[in-house]
């Protein structure tokens, strides 16, 4: 398993264009991606060099497992972060690739890329969200697994190309309901203490069986594979050891970079100079 230095230095360089955008060269050509997630929505903006310009981000619950559930509430966020990248760099963003939980169905991936069109983005690829965070990770053989707010998908690699893919329930809107249950408090206040960077060995003891429902759908999904280490991506993955927790309960080795929420979101803008993905009669995707 790398070392994930090259990984770990784009994501830094994203996280740094957030706060100061650079303005790309008049004919430089742009790759878009938009990560429309569970709990948080990224817009990345890279150069043709596949560098970070810049880009936005905002925690807003419009989705729930994999499917929107505040249409309209999903287009006023991107609209948002669209505008603002837009001012930051002097430039109108006209296109963007979109990801879906591996599995998703035609109609759940219509709505996604609706919300994107609808916000003045045109879609030019779909990608599944472990495939799209692999873009980035550049893994060889292996699993990369997704944990997002709503679901944890997955994607076996083999000599580098996706073999497989799954998506389950479980994911960082679960967690949140534990700490809820745990301290009866609201989902909101849950919400907030799960994030607080103070609580985060509190936080690791009281999801540590969460950790293990996760460890378990890898085991699941690939079984069958001979697969000897994981890598962790997607927002859940930043709860503190939950990737000793997986090692522990698969015997195998795993691993995360040091910013996992990051690294689906600069994939998907990879992507985003390559055909569709997937063929699709909704209206408004090529």
């Amino acid at each position: 398993m790398g070392s994930f230095e090259s990984t770990n230095a784009v994501t830094r360089a994203f996280e740094q264009a957030v706060v100061f955008p650079q303005r790309p060269q008049p004919d430089d050509q742009l790759f878009v991606g938009l990560d429309i997630g569970t709990a948080y929505m990224v817009l990345v903006v890279l150069d043709s060099q596949m560098q970070p310009l810049a880009g936005a981000y905002r925690f807003a619950q419009v989705v729930r497992d994999g499917i929107v559930v505040d249409y309209l509430g999903a287009i006023e966020v991107v609209r948002s972060l669209k505008s603002n990248v837009e001012e930051q760099i002097g430039r109108e963003l006209r296109h963007t690739a979109i990801a879906i939980p591996p599995g998703t169905g035609l109609s759940d991936m219509r709505f996604i890329g609706n919300v994107a069109e609808a916000a003045g983005l045109q879609v030019v690829n779909v990608v599944d969200e472990p495939e799209a965070a692999n873009a980035l990770l550049k893994v060889k053989n292996g699993v990369v697994v997704d944990i997002g707010g709503g679901t944890t998908g997955l994607a076996v690699i083999e000599d580098g190309q996706v073999v497989y893919t799954a998506d389950e329930p479980t994911g960082g809107s679960h967690c949140t309901l534990v700490v809820a249950g745990s301290y009866k408090v609201s989902f909101e206040a849950a919400e907030k203490m799960k994030r607080d960077p103070t609580r985060a060995d509190e936080m690791a003891r009281l999801l540590k069986p969460v950790s293990q429902k996760i460890a378990t759908i890898i085991q699941c999904h690939t079984r069958g594979f001979k697969v000897d280490e994981a890598v962790l991506v997607g927002g859940t993955s930043c709860i503190k050891g939950i990737e000793e927790v997986i090692a522990d309960e698969l015997g195998i080795r795993v691993a995360k970079p040091a910013n996992p929420l990051f690294i689906t979101p600069i994939g998907i803008a990879m992507n985003c100079c390559l055909p569709l993905a997937r063929k699709t009669t909704a209206e408004g995707m090529c």
